[in-house]
């Protein structure tokens, strides 16, 4: 009868060539991976028509920075209430174009009014008051001066009296003692002639310091008059220009104080350009510099007139002259672009400026390859900056085409392909 041989080791042999397919299977996957690691990543695909493509240029570059602001007045000012009042009446608004004597609006105060009817009334007084001393004190004058003339014709008459009796007295008709009393009888009527002469000079004098007083109290009035009548005058409020009502911010009813602003006027032929620099590019601004401000439907040329001597806000502010002839439809408070020239740089390389080029960096940008179906990545030293352009110091040759556009989605691909 036949018996059954136990095999043995077949387990163990089974375990074995186990561990071998497991320890296979793991090299391959280790092998794969590193195979994988090393390969490149595939270049990603670019559609042309949504890059930028520049060609680095060499010879005059100029360097401009830009800034943003607005188209102001250079003639701009706020019309003040001179009084106090209440508006009864605006009789023109904002947009209103107006010249020196047209009245945008109508104030009303009793007290001013009923100030000015005083003021006239103390006037005509006054007057009155110095009409009549000017006669009082002519009449007085005249009194004196017929006074005077009265004693020198005694004086005159004594003088002659005393020649006669000198006479009658050398042919012995008249005796002494009657000429001593002819002869001082002439000198006390000279003495009372010369006091009245003084008296009268005095007299004038005096009179005439009494009219400058009258007349200077007078002039007060009249003065006091005059403004009594401009504040009456002043309810009507006028321009004081030629321009065009930029803001109105009282309504009819509201109470003014006195120097409030009642409207803002401006000259709109005579427009300025107040533009913001950023700090970082104002340092070489100099008043004089070429400037061209963008008002979206023409480029007007201009001159820097004013830079502020602050920062505010990460920004300088300055003030750019217009030279050229405004475009139509230009107005106060329209948004503009300005650009200052600051330099030309003469035999540079330079191409348009890429989304990130700063002056003095160095940046990674594509280069296109001849044939301009691929792109590589190439390190750039970039110089001295402009508002569109930028300076090239390493890394570009002339006639290199590079990506200018924005190309931080394939920051970590060495290569793209353009189609």
């Amino acid at each position: 009868m036949a018996m059954d041989v136990e095999r043995t080791g077949f387990h163990e042999r089974r375990r074995h060539r186990r561990r071998v397919y497991v320890g296979l299977t793991l090299l391959g996957l280790v092998a794969i991976t590193v195979w994988v690691s090393l390969l490149e990543p595939a270049s990603p695909t670019v559609e042309r028509n949504t890059i930028f493509v520049s060609e680095v240029r060499q010879g005059e570059m100029l360097r401009q920075v830009r800034g943003h602001g607005t188209l102001v007045p250079r003639e701009m000012r706020w019309v003040p209430s001179r009084t106090r009042g209440r508006i009864e009446q605006i009789l023109l608004r904002p947009g209103a174009r107006v010249e020196p004597g047209s009245v945008l609006l109508q104030l009303s105060n009793p007290e001013v009014e009923q100030a000015a009817l005083d003021a006239k009334s103390a006037l005509a007084r006054a007057e009155a008051e110095l009409a009549g001393l000017v006669v009082t004190l002519g009449s007085q004058e005249l009194d004196q001066q017929a006074q005077t003339a009265v004693l020198r014709a005694k004086w005159i008459e004594a003088q002659l009296r005393v020649e006669a009796d000198r006479e009658l007295a050398g042919d012995g008709l008249l005796s002494s003692i009657q000429l001593q009393i002819s002869e001082a009888r002439a000198d006390s009527l000279e003495t009372r002639r010369k006091i009245a002469d003084q008296r009268l000079g005095l007299a004038s004098q005096a009179n005439a310091s009494r009219l400058e007083a009258k007349r200077a109290e007078v002039e007060q009035h009249r003065a006091m008059m005059q403004l009594r009548e401009g504040q009456r005058k002043s309810l009507a409020v006028t321009a004081g220009m030629h321009g065009v009502i930029q803001e109105n911010p009282f309504e009819v009813g509201q109470e003014v104080a006195p120097g409030a602003n009642l409207a803002l006027i401006a000259d709109p032929h005579s427009l300025q350009a107040r533009v913001r620099i950023p700090a970082t590019q104002a340092r070489e601004l100099a008043a004089g510099q070429n400037a061209h401000v963008d008002t979206r439907s023409g480029i007007v040329d201009g001159r820097v007139a004013r830079i502020s001597p602050v920062v505010r806000r990460g920004t300088v502010e300055i003030e750019i002259e217009l030279t050229g002839e405004l475009p139509p439809g230009a107005r106060p408070d329209l948004s503009v672009e300005g650009r200052v020239d600051i330099e030309v740089l003469k035999d540079v390389l330079f191409v348009d400026r890429p989304t990130t080029g700063v002056a003095g960096s160095r940046v990674e940008l594509f280069r296109l390859e001849p044939g301009g179906d691929h792109a590589v990545k190439v390190a750039v030293r970039l110089g001295r900056a402009s508002v569109r352009v930028i300076e090239v110091i390493e890394g570009l040759s002339v006639g290199d085409r590079i990506i200018v556009s924005d190309t931080s989605r394939w920051e970590e691909h060495e290569r793209v392909r353009l189609e």
